[in-house]
């Protein structure tokens, strides 16, 4: 699988912005789609993920209510509404495919991974 990650950008706090997550190839093993993220000097931190089937998804308490997970099944994209966004979501968010793995918002459990996108919010 391979995942493209797109939508960054700059924006003022308060702002909205929308990623999206293309995936092409085998979806072989696949089971949802997340999207972490990680801001300069820090540890990269899930953020949110949708599991297919059921459709359940999943969000960081941080971005509770503030961010939104979407998948349009068609075109094979995953999306990630961003709304109020604040200066502290300042990261390179990446997508990444889940596998098997149990945990929702461990890295370990996603097996494919895009190539990251820059969100600035400014003050």
């Amino acid at each position: 699988v391979q995942l493209q990650a797109s939508g960054g950008g700059l924006v003022q706090a308060g702002g909205s912005l929308r990623l999206s997550c293309a995936a092409s190839g085998r979806s072989f093993g696949v089971y949802g789609m997340g999207w972490f993220r990680q801001a300069p000097g820090k540890e990269r931190e899930f953020v949110t993920a949708i599991i297919w089937g059921g459709g359940s998804t999943y969000y960081a308490d941080s971005v509770k209510g503030r961010f939104t997970i979407s998948r349009d099944n068609a075109k094979n994209t995953v999306y990630l509404q961003m709304n109020s966004l604040k200066p502290e979501d300042t990261a390179v968010y990446f997508c990444a495919a889940k596998g098997a793995g149990a945990v929702v918002t461990r890295a370990s459990s996603y097996i494919y991974w895009g190539q990251g996108t820059l969100v600035t919010v400014s003050s």
